[in-house]
């Protein structure tokens, strides 16, 4: 245990052992309720390649593969029993060495988490097309008529409904949405009785 405390708090692994304590730190409080994790992105700039995913798992993760590495190199250096000069010159390389294998680490773990937290879709009128619903209104006509339709979540809408032939839709009929007028803003529905 004194050999990963002593390794731990070795240059260059002691500059990311504080900030991962600030990430379980963080995470911890995550984990209570107490901070929120809903942030923005990485975006543009220096994170671009991280954008798609919060950027607190964004930087949690480049910090903890960060401080692996330096980790793994500070213990290696170690081993060397190099003079202080070459040691502080070795251990540079090896936080230049960290930060890139941090880096490809953190963008390996990115790309399939971009699927998890990817951006909602949003909702639209076009989602209804296909689904059954029911007729609410005394008939429905080529100019008139209303429908209860049900979303994928479980929420109810009224919307406009038209035939567009001949037919016996009355209320409490059932009938299927299969297609919108965006110009009208209505829907056409055919009967689902046999």
């Amino acid at each position: 245990m004194g050999g990963f405390v002593t390794a731990a708090l070795g240059f260059p692994a002691v500059l990311f052992s504080f900030l991962l304590i600030v990430v379980i730190g963080y995470w911890l409080l995550a984990l209570l309720g107490a901070v929120d994790t809903d942030d923005f992105d990485g975006g543009d700039g220096l994170l671009a390649g991280f954008g798609g995913v919060p950027l607190s798992l964004s930087l949690s993760l480049l910090i903890a593969f960060t401080w692996f590495a330096s980790l793994v190199g500070t213990v290696l250096l170690d081993d060397l029993e190099l003079s202080t000069p070459a040691r502080i010159g070795l251990g540079a390389g090896v936080l230049a060495v960290a930060l890139v294998l941090g880096t490809l680490g953190t963008r390996v773990m990115v790309v399939p988490l971009r699927r998890v937290f990817g951006p909602a879709k949003e909702p639209s009128r076009t989602d209804f097309v296909g689904r059954a619903a029911v007729i609410r209104t005394s008939s429905v006509t080529h100019d008139f008529g209303q429908a209860e339709v049900a979303a994928a979540d479980g929420s109810t809408a009224i919307v406009d409904v038209r035939q567009a032939g001949q037919g016996n839709l009355t209320a409490g009929s059932r009938v299927v949405l299969y297609d919108y007028d965006s110009e009208g803003e209505f829907f056409w529905v055919e009967s689902l009785d046999i």
